[in-house]
Parts: C-alpha cells; structure tokens; sequence
C-alpha cells in the first residue's frame, strides 16, 4: 500500500526535466500540477522561465497538460495565456482526471508521465493509474492551508521510505 506513494524519480524543480530524455524514454506527454510545482500557489502566473520551459516541451513535440484540484478560475487564469489545456477540481488522488487528460492528448499510460510536488496528490494519483510519477520540489516553503496538513503526512511516509532504503535522495520539504 506504501508503495503507491513512492515516485517513480525525484527531481529539484521542473526544469531538470528535459524533454529530449522525455523523448529517449517513449514519453510523447506531461500531466504536471499547477501550483507549488509550476510556480508558487500564490503567483498567478507563469515565469519567464516556465514559458520557455514549456516552449521547449512543445518544440520537442511533448504534449503538457495541467490538471490541478484548483478552481476554474485560478486554472484558467495561468492556463489560457499559454494554450495549454487544464482539468481544475481534478479531486486528485483519484486517477480519473489524469486519464481523462491523457485521453485528451490521445496517448497511452507508457506514453505519459505525472509530475507533482505532492505525494498525497499527484503521486498518489499518478501511480494509482499506472503512470511514471516524476516528484519535484515544491516551489514555494510555504503552503495555502489544506497542503500543509498533507505535507505533515509526507514527511512521516519519506521518512519511512528513507528508512527502509526505497529512496536514495535528501527530504524534499
């Protein structure tokens, strides 16, 4: 049961994730969460940095998709100028929305990874559909409400991991 909490990698930030490498691995898509993984929750949006991030996806012929339990309007307001397609209210850890998003971008689960600042979420979520989970740092140190109790969980299940061997890296909060 554990184990469906345990990402497939960890990286710092989204930016190690190269979609070259995407590419050499058969991965044609990205479902990424949108805040404290894109940019911090409260930054409504995105960096210069990020939209070449993104650029560069698209350039390469990776298809990204953000689903985020956030409402419409946040989602909608970071996700238009950019034209990329967005599912809000994903009610993540369920594994529909990621599904519905990979359908959306016509790909198969091994086509597609799930990047995610959250274990309890994205992770979760992510391995629970049968896809590559990529963990990243989360941008911010700081969390809007709901979060920060999901972060106090986190710290004690990659504690356990850290303990048992599962995983090589440092704490990530």
């Amino acid at each position: 049961m554990l184990k469906l909490f345990l990402p497939s990698e960890h990286v710092k930030s989204i930016f190690n994730i190269d979609p070259q490498d995407l590419k050499k691995r058969g991965i044609k898509g990205v479902i990424t969460d949108l805040d404290n993984t894109l940019v911090e929750w409260d930054r409504p949006t995105a960096t210069p940095d990020l939209i070449k991030w993104f650029d560069n996806m698209r350039d390469h012929g990776i298809l990204v998709t953000i689903v985020s339990n956030n409402n419409e309007k946040r989602v909608r307001a970071f996700s238009d100028p950019l034209h990329i397609p967005f599912i809000f209210q994903a009610r993540k850890p369920m594994s529909k929305a990621f599904h519905k998003a990979r359908k959306t971008m016509g790909l198969k689960v091994e086509e597609t990874v799930v990047i995610g600042d959250q274990l309890l979420t994205d992770v979760l979520g992510g391995n629970r559909g049968g896809f590559h989970t990529i963990l990243v740092v989360p941008v911010a140190q700081t969390d809007e409400f709901r979060t920060k109790i999901n972060r106090y969980f986190e710290r004690k299940i990659m504690a356990f991991f850290k303990r048992k061997g599962m995983i090589e890296w440092e704490d990530h909060n």
